[in-house]
């Protein structure tokens, strides 16, 4: 794939009718929002877009897109290189009341005063959806300095029950 910058906003209406296709890259330096959740970035994303209309005559835009960015592990502090992987479907829509009509396969985008959508600003949403809520390296790749089991209860949990005494007072 060639390193061509995509384009930041596009009329999906007119993309759709022409079955654009087209593959690039957007810097990821200008995604403040996804920096401010990651720790080092790679430079760029790279993403693939179709625009087509549905069997419902709805305009679709779809696509797939991947990056690279490091976190830092919840268990051990230490930072880690994580693989974003995204996969949308997307149809535009006028307002708020426009999206309760589409399937639910499908989610809503609003179209801004221009009546284009900002490629950009999809990227970086879906992008910062695909980070994991606690991001932590693999336990074996961990270097946490913990005691602490994966899977298992340890064996030395045979406490005596406190509410023996009442037995005995009974």
């Amino acid at each position: 794939m060639q390193n061509l910058k995509l384009p930041i906003t596009i009329d999906p209406y007119k993309s759709a009718q022409r079955r654009l296709e087209c593959e690039g890259v957007f810097q990821l330096s200008e995604m403040k929002r996804l920096l401010d959740a990651c720790v080092s970035t790679q430079e760029q994303v790279e993403v693939s877009f179709q625009f087509d209309v549905d069997e419902l005559g709805l305009v679709v835009i779809s696509g797939k897109g991947s990056a690279s960015v490091g976190l830092t592990c919840q268990r051990c502090n230490d930072e880690f290189v994580h693989e974003l992987e995204i996969d949308f479907q997307f149809s535009p829509v006028k307002n708020a009341e426009g999206a309760d009509d589409l399937p639910s396969y499908y989610d809503a985008i609003e179209l801004d005063e221009n009546g284009e959508v900002n490629l950009r600003e999809l990227v970086e949403d879906e992008l910062i959806l695909a980070i994991p809520l606690i991001p932590r390296h693999e336990p074996e790749d961990c270097n946490a300095e913990s005691d602490t089991t994966w899977g298992e209860l340890p064996e030395e949990l045979d406490k005596p029950n406190p509410f023996d005494v009442l037995k005995q007072l009974k």
